[in-house]
């Protein structure tokens, strides 16, 4: 995939996760897909974000930066939500939160078949509590 081509598709998949779309994922995330450097699979990359959007069911992701250089993406973004539910044991607050997040993305046969990001749920939690 050329460089605005890897944009693109990232933000199609950006959209896809702001809607909660999680059931299509699949088109954009390998059924193998790595995080951090350990492959934890598609099912357990939707379980992560449901169960950010089970507690926080506005929750969005802003994009603020995107660099590509193929076959990897660089997103720096501004995620924000309404503390609703039990998230990490903490019952809900109504608290809304703001953090930043940047993540690498490695794109193979036009799937995310890795992702090397920062632990946000430590900058929620410290939010809510």
């Amino acid at each position: 995939m050329t460089g605005s081509a890897l944009a693109a598709f990232y933000r199609r998949y950006n959209a896809c996760c702001n809607e909660h779309a999680y059931d299509e994922l699949g088109e954009f995330v390998a059924h193998d897909v790595a995080i951090n450097g350990v492959e934890r699979g598609l099912d357990a990359y939707v379980e992560g974000q449901r169960s950010v959007v089970r507690a926080f069911p506005d929750y969005r992701w802003e994009l603020r930066h995107l660099i590509v250089d193929a076959p990897w993406i660089a997103a720096h973004l501004t995620d924000t939500g309404t503390h609703r539910a039990d998230f990490f044991g903490v019952q809900a607050t109504g608290r809304s939160v703001t953090i930043q997040e940047f993540a690498f993305y490695r794109i193979d046969a036009v799937r995310i078949a890795e992702v090397w990001g920062m632990n946000f749920h430590e900058n929620l939690l410290e939010q809510i509590r």
